[in-house]
């Protein structure tokens, strides 16, 4: 068993343009103050950190450290999830993805695709150059729109659609073994790896490669209606990164998990602020420490109610409060003796009689 780390944050939705949001020292003082041990930043957010300088620079990715080490922080990992969703757009989703892309590769999906995986890339080199060993990402999408189609689905269209995918990232998790970074997809509705089986269609596909992992975030668990404990122990070797992120599903006689198309406050599925839904965090970090889990705790905020700054200073103490510090004794060694082999032979009702 292993204590977790944490609490870790998950920078993504705190960047902002205005201060103290808008650059890493001021950001990372003030996660420091609300109680965070440690960053998890987004490489996409030129803001915060330049990605490609910390492919090819160590003294860019030392000053770092060494700035966030006099705030008390470091970081956990770093997250490619941009990057990531740009690997593998669907053509309904062209022009939405277009908008995360450089202006100059607008309309050339193939050229999107390819400076994506260049990120990627970079992105491997510079969690190496940091210290790093696990990277967050997205598988992007080839087949979700067909999900639950009409007309049904031809026959063989899915296993094109992850043959398609396979070849495009599997070039990405050989590099990333070069650099020694565990790619950790995170599963969530909206990517082709949106679930367990999901998951495991890709990971055959790969030869079971050993830097395909798992990003385990419970929220997107809860509104697929998924046993995530259960998910705990069948993927408990692949899974190397936790977001510390709740949700809730109240169904009623209108709307069930596909929400009506409504917004995220009237959804019968949505994200709350940690500790205010329905997961159950008590039975996470117990079977993350039974399973050994060695990664962070990383509070990720998303909530249709509270605001950010509130959810982040009670996230980082919610997280404080269910580390659960494992145990380095059986709790009745106090009444344990030693025991001869002739004991144990006497106990069992054997006497060393043989058959």
């Amino acid at each position: 068993m292993r204590t977790i780390k944490g609490p870790s944050l998950h920078l993504a939705q705190f960047s902002d343009d205005l201060a103290p949001f808008n650059s890493l020292p001021t950001l990372a003082k003030w996660a420091a103050e609300n109680g965070f041990k440690a960053l998890q930043i987004p490489a996409w957010d030129t803001r915060l950190f330049d990605v490609n300088v910390a492919a090819e620079s160590q003294s860019y990715c030392d000053d770092i450290r060494g700035m966030l080490a006099e705030e008390g922080l470091v970081i956990s990992e770093l997250t490619t999830h941009i990057f990531g969703q740009l690997m593998a757009v669907h053509p309904a989703y062209e022009s939405l993805c277009d908008n995360l892309a450089p202006a100059s590769l607008r309309g050339n999906p193939a050229a999107r695709t390819e400076w994506a995986k260049g990120q990627l890339l970079a992105a491997a080199k510079a969690s190496s150059r940091l210290g790093l060993t696990e990277m967050g990402t997205f598988s992007g999408s080839l087949a979700w729109p067909y999900i639950f189609p009409f007309p049904q689905r031809p026959e063989g269209l899915v296993e094109a659609a992850f043959d398609e995918l396979t070849r495009r990232w599997l070039p990405v998790l050989d590099a990333c073994d070069q650099q020694g970074v565990n790619l950790c997809y995170e599963i969530h509705p909206g990517e082709d790896l949106h679930d367990g089986v999901s998951f495991e269609m890709f990971l055959e596909r790969t030869g079971n490669h050993p830097r395909c992992n798992i990003l385990f975030d419970p929220s997107h668990f809860v509104l697929q209606q998924l046993n995530y404990l259960d998910y705990l122990d069948i993927y408990k070797d692949v899974i190397r990164m936790f977001h510390v992120k709740d949700a809730e599903f109240t169904p009623s006689g209108r709307q069930g998990m596909y929400g009506g198309y409504q917004s995220w406050i009237n959804r019968a599925g949505r994200f709350r602020s940690t500790g205010d839904g329905q997961v159950d965090f008590k039975g996470i970090f117990s079977k993350l420490a039974q399973n050994d889990y060695a990664g962070w705790a990383t509070l990720e905020w998303e909530c249709c109610l509270k605001n950010q700054y509130d959810g982040a200073r009670e996230g980082a103490e919610f997280i404080r409060q269910h580390i659960l510090h494992v145990t380095e004794k059986v709790f009745d060694d106090f009444a344990a003796a030693p025991v001869s082999v002739k004991q144990l032979q006497q106990l069992l009702g054997i006497n060393g009689q043989k058959a």
